[in-house]
Order: structure tokens, then C-alpha cells, then sequence
């Protein structure tokens, strides 16, 4: 029994592994032959290298594309600088600076608006192909994206909302205090938080401009020489010449026979005679046109315009009265471009052709929206620049595209941390935005005083309510020496820097410290208002002895005339601290120079001329009656230079009227 059992599953068995090799064998696939291998193998590596081919074909034709973008661009760049720099020298060499015609101040502005439209270009493509690759660079943490990119003049900053989640709607970017707080609608939205930081204020100059002062109203003005002035120069004088020779001969009675009968060699010297002549009258003409067209602009420095700008819109920043600091934020909501996907080891991207496209908000209808706080102002918190000197809160000012110009509506509530330096507002629509502060808040100053350090060097301290600044003037440059916020000194970047003085003066006021007034400021500051003739001549002579004498504030300055100023002196040739008792009060009126009989200390105001002392018509001829020989020694030496750089600060500040 167990043998025809175990005999049944032997024959079981047999029959399960016949039927396996039946359908093994049945079921087995042809055998491919050698060749069709090779001909399989071949076919994909024509395929290979035809995707290969195509691949490298698409290649070459996206980066001739951007090449040829790169041209483009570089072409127009340089056509605008061409044609910029063309305008420049058209305005520096060709249009006096108090004399700007409306016509090319608008060609000005036009260039500007070109080179932005470019730059916006370029920064627009930029930010498209950061964009593209969000999703690459998301943060772990929040799963969005945030980018800066930053350089001496331009800091870039970008942020992408790729979760979307309603919940997190503060954006900070990271290591730093600048971000945003943005609505629900934003943060559920496939928006982008664009950032553009420029250190520089180049949407200002776009503004309209004060007119100019009324060249007219001053008869002592000359105008500047011009081309065809100076053609006109030489037959003048050969004109001239030719007289004064004939009048010192005596007589114009020689006959032209005895000329003729004249030896050659008292023609020549005649002739030569007569070309020194001419030259040197063409030169002292010259010299005279120059000193009356240096004359000229020096006194339009110490002009007041007759009359305010006027600004016709409402909540306009008047531009004469605010300034511009620490650059323009350009703020933009972004439409967020689509994704770079990875698909089989290739990077695929849809790229629009309309490019990258601003996310309107507010939308212009919101009759779909339910509630009118659908859309709240978006917070903003910005770091103010540090090296920008604040005195005040700051103000923020937004800009008008169409009006072209600064406004200060659309803007609520501001809050400013000094110690941290960080300010925010709310803000309805986005766009360029900047922080504005009070042209004359260090005007009018307390006191002055201008002192001799070195040869060919002095030491302008000018103090306002605010600070105290010191500048060095050294020959022909300019440098801050010190500040002082609240009798404590501060650091400036601008410190230890060597300029040119009109270089100097506008690196001053781009950093805050603004102690130049303009044509303007006397309708936003209360002045000691001087004639303006008298401040100027003042000033020249001032700038004169400025190597071996200092100068100071007087509290009677206040009190005289407008035809008269009145400030200390004293010789100073050292380095010591200068006594009480040294200073002497002097009353300069433009054509007669003083020494008063009372000091800072009196207490009743005179203009009695001190005992055994006499009027003279310069301050020069004045201080030589109390000077030393060492002092009057090193003011004829004094390099002309420094007295000009001297004379062009004390131009600038117009510390007469100012204080």
C-alpha cells in the first residue's frame, strides 16, 4: 500500500515537471540573432546622438540669443553713455551753472530716464531667472524662498512665497532687521517681494527745479566769457596798442617817407615792441574778464532768491526745504514665474512670454471682494543707512510716476528706533519709497570760528544746535575732522578723507550734515540777512589772512546793519588754545574796516572806533597796524590754493548770515 502510494507521487511529480519544461520551452522568447543586436545598438546610438545633437543645437541657439540680448544691450548702454556723456559737457563747458536753460535740463532728465529704463531691465531679467529656481533654493525651515545679493552701491533683496501658507505672513530676511508684514490675500497668493536698496538718490534729479536767480538783479554781474568773446579780444587791443604806442611817441606827425627811409633793423624792433604790447594788453583784458566773471559767481553764491518755489500739489515734498538721505528703496510685488521641474536628469521651465509681470495691489476693481479692509496697507521695516546721520525721526516719502515728484501721503503709521536705527510704516501701494529730513535743521548755527593750524591750513568749527563739525582745510583739498552729536564724538565714514572742496561739500550733505545753504534757505530759516556785496568781500578777505589769523562768532553781528558785519579776530601763529583776551572785535562795511571800542563781554552795543586807532579800507591794511612781521610774512607767502579753498567754504556756509 505505501509502495503504490509513493509510486503515484513519482508519477505525479513526473508529469508536474514534463508540463513545466513543455511551457518553458513553449513559452521562451526567439533568440535575437547577432546582427539584429548590432542593428538594435546602432539604432539607439543614432537616436542618442541625434537627441544629443538636437540638444546641443538648442543650446547654441539660446546662447546665441543671449548673446545677441547681451549686444543689444551693451549697444543701447553705450549710445545712452555716449549720449550722456555728450549733454554733460554740454552743461559743464557750454551753460553757466546759475544759467540752465529748461531745454537742457530736460534732455538731462531724459537721459536719466533712459539709463533707468535699462537698468530696471537688467535688474528685472535678474530677478526672472532667480525667480525660476525658487523652488531650488527654498529654506528648510519656512519653504519659501529668500535671496540677497549685495554690492558697494546696490543691495538686492527677494523673497518668493512658494507655500502659501496663511499663517506665516511675516518676512524677515535673515541677518537682517528688513522685512515686511504682509494680508492674508498676499500670503495665500504665487506673489514675489522684490527690494531694490540704492545707495544713491538717482530718481531726484527727475524733479522740477527752483528757477534760477535773477542774474539781472545784480549790476555787478559779468557775463562769462565765450568763444566768440574772445575772438573779439585781439583786434581790441591791437586796437588799443596801436594808440597808446602812437600817443607815448609823442606825436603822429611822422610822415610816411621818413618810415620808409627807416633802417630794417629799427622795423623789426618797432614790430616786436608792439606784439609784447599786444600780448601783454591781451593778457591783462583777459585777467580782467576773469576776475569780473569770478567776481560774478562768488557774489551769486551769497544771493537770496527773490522769490519761493512753488509746489501745486498736495502733500508734495518741497525739495528746497526737505533732502533726500541714504538712497531710494524701489519696492515691488512680483507675479511668481513658473518652476524649474527636473524630468529625467534635464531641467524643464515654462518661460512666459510677457516675461516677469508686477502683481497689481491693491486690484484696480474690488467689487468681488466682500469687506473694504480686504486689502490693508503692507508694513515695512527698513534699516536706515549707517552711515546717514538722522537729527530728527525721519520722514518717508513715496514717489508719483505720473506727477514726478515725492509725496508724503499714502504713508501711516511711522515709528523710528534711533539706537537700532530701524523705521516702519505702512504703506498702501508699492513703488519707490525714501527717508527725507530737514535741509536747515542745523541752520541757523550757533557759532563759528576759522583758525590757522599749519602753513597753508586752518581748522573751520562750525557748531549748530545738533552738532559741532570740523572741517580742515588744506591747500586745495577739504577733509572732516570731527563730529560731535550732543558733545559726544561720532563716527563718520567721511572722516580722514582728503576732497576737493565742491566734492566735499556734497559728501557732507549726503550723509546728513548740511551746513550749505542754498539761494532758498532764507525762506525756511530765520537769517542775520547781510548785503551781499559786503558778506562777499568779507569773506575774500577773510579767506586772505586766514594763515595767520583766526576768526570768530560775535554776538553783535546780530545787532549792526545789513551793510555791516562784525566778527573777532586775533593773530594766532601757534598751536596753543587761543585766550578770551586775545580776540579784538572788527566792523568791515565793504569799503571801511574798523576796530571797535567794545568787546564780546560789553553790555551796551556801539560802533565807536577804539581809542588811537584808524579807519582803513581792507582788513588787510586794518590787522598790519596789530600784526606781527611773521604774521604778514606768511600771509604774502599763503599758497593761492588754500585761500581759494578757504574762500569757497566760508562761500558755502555764509557764516555772516547763518549764525
Amino acid at each position: 500500500m505505501c509502495l503504490q502510494v509513493i509510486w503515484t507521487h513519482v508519477n505525479n511529480l513526473f508529469s508536474f515537471f514534463n508540463v513545466v519544461a513543455f511551457v518553458k520551452s513553449g513559452g521562451q522568447k526567439k533568440k535575437i540573432t547577432k546582427a539584429e543586436r548590432l542593428k538594435q545598438l546602432q539604432e539607439e546610438e543614432e537616436k542618442r546622438l541625434k537627441e544629443e545633437e538636437e540638444a546641443r543645437l538648442k543650446h547654441e541657439k539660446e546662447q546665441l540669443e543671449k548673446l545677441e540680448i547681451k549686444r543689444k544691450e551693451k549697444e543701447k548702454w553705450q549710445q545712452l553713455e555716449a549720449k550722456l556723456i555728450e549733454k554733460l559737457k554740454f552743461i559743464l563747458l557750454e551753460t553757466p551753472s546759475y544759467d540752465l536753460q529748461d531745454k537742457t535740463i530736460k534732455q538731462y532728465q531724459g537721459s536719466i530716464l533712459e539709463l533707468q529704463e535699462l537698468l530696471n531691465l537688467k535688474f528685472n531679467i535678474a530677478t526672472e531667472i532667480l525667480l525660476r529656481q525658487a523652488s531650488t533654493l527654498a529654506d528648510l525651515d519656512s519653504g519659501n524662498m529668500e535671496k540677497i545679493i549685495k554690492d558697494e552701491y546696490v543691495t538686492l533683496y527677494v523673497w518668493a512665497n512658494l507655500k502659501k501658507n496663511p499663517r506665516y505672513r511675516s518676512v524677515r530676511f535673515s541677518e537682517t532687521q528688513i522685512g515686511f508684514e504682509i494680508p492674508r490675500i498676499l500670503a495665500t497668493s504665487d506673489i514675489a517681494l522684490r527690494l531694490l536698496h540704492t545707495r544713491y538718490d538717482h530718481v531726484t534729479p527727475l524733479c522740477s527745479v527752483p528757477a534760477p536767480l535773477d542774474v539781472a538783479q545784480t549790476p555787478t554781474v559779468t557775463e562769462p566769457v565765450r568763444a566768440e568773446d574772445k575772438s573779439a579780444v585781439e583786434p581790441l587791443a591791437s586796437k588799443e596798442v596801436q594808440e597808446g604806442s602812437k600817443q607815448e611817441n609823442g606825436s603822429v606827425s611822422v610822415d610816411e617817407e621818413e618810415v620808409k627811409v627807416e633802417e630794417e633793423g629799427d622795423v623789426e624792433e618797432q614790430k616786436s615792441t608792439v606784439e609784447e604790447e599786444l600780448e601783454a594788453t591781451k593778457y591783462q583784458m583777459e585777467m580782467k574778464l576773469l576776475s569780473e566773471t569770478v567776481l560774478a559767481a562768488q557774489l551769486l553764491l551769497v544771493e537770496n532768491a527773490c522769490e519761493k518755489p512753488e509746489f501745486f500739489e498736495d502733500h508734495e515734498v518741497d525739495l528746497c526745504q526737505f533732502t533726500i538721505l541714504g538712497g531710494v528703496y524701489h519696492l515691488d510685488i512680483l507675479k511668481l514665474p513658473p518652476q524649474c521641474k527636473p524630468v529625467k536628469g534635464w531641467m524643464i521651465v515654462e518661460i512666459p512670454k510677457e516675461g516677469l509681470q508686477k502683481y497689481i495691489y491693491p486690484p484696480e476693481t474690488t467689487e468681488d471682494f466682500e469687506t473694504e479692509n480686504a486689502f490693508p496697507p503692507i508694513e515695512v521695516m527698513l534699516q536706515v543707512h549707517e552711515n546717514v546721520i538722522f537729527f530728527e525721526n525721519p520722514m518717508v516719502a513715496r514717489w508719483d510716476l505720473e506727477g514726478k515728484y515725492w509725496r508724503t501721503d499714502g504713508i501711516s503709521n511711522i515709528s523710528y528706533k534711533s539706537e537700532e536705527r530701524l523705521i516702519t510704516f505702512s504703506l498702501e501701494t508699492f513703488g519707490p519709497v525714501t527717508l527725507i529730513q530737514d535741509t536747515h535743521i542745523n541752520m541757523p548755527y550757533q557759532s563759528w570760528e576759522l583758525r590757522p593750524l599749519q602753513e597753508n591750513e586752518v581748522l573751520l568749527t562750525v557748531t549748530t544746535v545738533f552738532t559741532e563739525i570740523q572741517i580742515q582745510i588744506k591747500e586745495n583739498l577739504c577733509m572732516l575732522a570731527s563730529v560731535k552729536l550732543k558733545n559726544k564724538e561720532h563716527s563718520c565714514i567721511l572722516q580722514g578723507k582728503w576732497m576737493a572742496p565742491i566734492t566735499f561739500i556734497i559728501a557732507l550733505k549726503e550723509v546728513g550734515l548740511n551746513v550749505f545753504p542754498t539761494g532758498h534757505s532764507h525762506f525756511y530759516v530765520v537769517i542775520n540777512n547781510k548785503v551781499p556785496l559786503v558778506e562777499m568781500k568779507a569773506y575774500r578777505q577773510m579767506a586772505l589772512l586766514s594763515s595767520s589769523f583766526a576768526f570768530g562768532w560775535s554776538r553783535w553781528n546780530l545787532r549792526c546793519d545789513s551793510d555791516k558785519v562784525i566778527f573777532k579776530v586775533t593773530e594766532h601763529l601757534t598751536k596753543e588754545s587761543i585766550p578770551h583776551s586775545n580776540w579784538v572785535l572788527l566792523m568791515f562795511s565793504g569799503d571801511r574796516a574798523q576796530r571797535l571800542k567794545i568787546n564780546e563781554d560789553s553790555e551796551v552795543y556801539s560802533e565807536a572806533i577804539k581809542d588811537e586807532t584808524e579807519l582803513h579800507s581792507t582788513l588787510f591794511h586794518l590787522v598790519k597796524d596789530f600784526s606781527s612781521v611773521e604774521g604778514i610774512e606768511k600771509i604774502r607767502s599763503a599758497n593761492c590754493q588754500f585761500i581759494d579753498s578757504v574762500c569757497q567754504m566760508l562761500f558755502s556756509t555764509r557764516l555772516l548770515s547763518y549764525s
